[in-house]
């Protein structure tokens, strides 16, 4: 998380500001740097850290703390918000892909969300209570063919239910499902039921 979206700066440019080649702050510098000064991103590949506080460092100054407490500016990775909304980081990327989220704002090819944009996902979400769906005044828009169209994780349910065993209980998969992915059991049964209606044979697939 980067705190109220405060700047940051990566280890290559701190080593251009220290005057350094970067081989030679990984080797002799970066692992006091680290003791001291914390990575804002710990799970993530890209270590980024607050501007601030790297510059006191190189500076000899005090390091200083960070702000306190969540804040509505707070920039949360895909691990972090999805933590928030119950999901995958993987079904994160797909809604903000589709639509379902907004693509987010990148830092140094890390992308992040705002904190405030997550929780109005989660507390908002469409069709669910005061603020879901259509607001007022809006164009209806196309029909939707069925509650769960443009749903990323109708394609995790199809998938499931093609790796399932014959005859293995729908509550079963969707139990699993739960555990994997967040959300309820029975909203996974509910997106099982579909994607099975989906894929199930016609009279058009008869080949007689």
């Amino acid at each position: 998380m980067i705190p109220r979206n405060r700047p940051v700066i990566n280890e290559a440019d701190i080593a251009a500001r220290a005057g350094v080649p970067l081989p030679t702050w990984n080797r002799r510098d970066a692992p006091a740097f680290r003791e001291r000064v914390p990575s804002l991103l710990p799970d993530s590949r890209h270590r980024l850290y607050d501007l601030e506080q790297a510059e006191a460092y190189l500076a000899g100054r005090p390091i200083p703390p960070l702000p306190e407490g969540e804040h509505p500016e707070d920039l949360l990775t895909a691990k972090e918000t999805a933590a928030v909304l119950g999901i995958t980081p993987s079904t994160v990327q797909a809604y903000a892909t589709q639509g379902h989220l907004s693509p987010g704002t990148t830092r140094y090819s890390t992308r992040l969300w705002p904190r405030h944009e997550v929780l109005d996902r989660r507390d908002n979400a469409p069709g669910r209570g005061k603020g879901g769906g259509r607001r007022a005044g809006e164009p209806q828009g196309p029909r939707k063919q069925h509650a769960y169209e443009d749903d990323p994780r109708l394609a995790t349910a199809a998938q499931a239910l093609a790796a399932a065993a014959a005859g293995t209980p729908k509550s079963r998969i969707a139990t699993e499902l739960a555990d994997l992915h967040g959300h309820t059991p029975r909203t996974w049964e509910r997106l099982l039921t579909t994607a099975a209606a989906l894929h199930s044979p016609t009279d058009d697939d008869d080949p007689s």
